[in-house]
């Protein structure tokens, strides 16, 4: 390359603006049969209506819900079912 030619600079890129409006997920949630399970997730559902930075407060609350949910199946219970034969 000849000292003469000038380099040519790559423009500067800007970063895409991240839009912090609403945005539904549309994703559909069936019923498990569980109520604590789908009071759990239907919680999923007000992602919808917050902006996105807010997502990851709802996703932990249900995260949380379903590991207490799941936590509190090896709770022993005072009267345990017994099978019938």
């Amino acid at each position: 390359m000849d000292e003469s030619t000038p380099t040519r600079q790559p423009e500067p890129v800007e970063a895409p603006q991240e839009d912090e409006g609403p945005r539904p997920l549309g994703i559909g949630i069936s019923t498990t049969g569980h109520p604590g399970v789908d009071a759990v997730l239907a919680r999923l559902a007000d992602a919808d209506h917050l902006a996105v930075g807010g997502h990851g407060e709802v996703y932990e609350d249900v995260h949380r819900g379903l590991r207490d949910t799941l936590t509190a199946l090896d709770v022993p219970h005072p009267h345990p079912v017994t099978p019938r034969s």
